[in-house]
């Protein structure tokens, strides 16, 4: 939970006893905030029906940084991991993808 606790403080996000809230804004410029259960891991169900377990620390970084895409899209940007081979970041290839 101590990567979490660094993640309030650098993005300035707020807690209570079971939520990490994330202030966002609407596409109106209404100000909303998003409650996430303090959870080691969530699982996200894509629309394929394909299931993927994330952190909860990079829950809270795709919100944050892409607070506009869909859940799994911005967890798509966020969820990498380094090349072994050239020590460059890739993005982690699902089943199913093609190039």
């Amino acid at each position: 939970m101590e990567e979490i606790r660094e993640l309030i403080r650098v993005y300035g996000l707020e807690e209570d006893i079971e939520h990490i809230i994330i202030p966002l804004r609407g596409k109106d410029g209404s100000r909303q905030r998003c409650f996430l259960l303090k959870r080691k891991h969530f699982r996200i169900v894509y629309p394929d029906g394909h299931m993927a377990e994330f952190p909860l620390g990079e829950i809270i970084e795709a919100i944050v940084q892409y607070p506009d895409l869909p859940l799994g899209e911005s967890l798509s940007y966020v969820h990498v991991e380094p090349d072994e081979e050239n020590g460059t970041m890739h993005h982690e290839e699902k089943e199913g993808d093609t190039e």
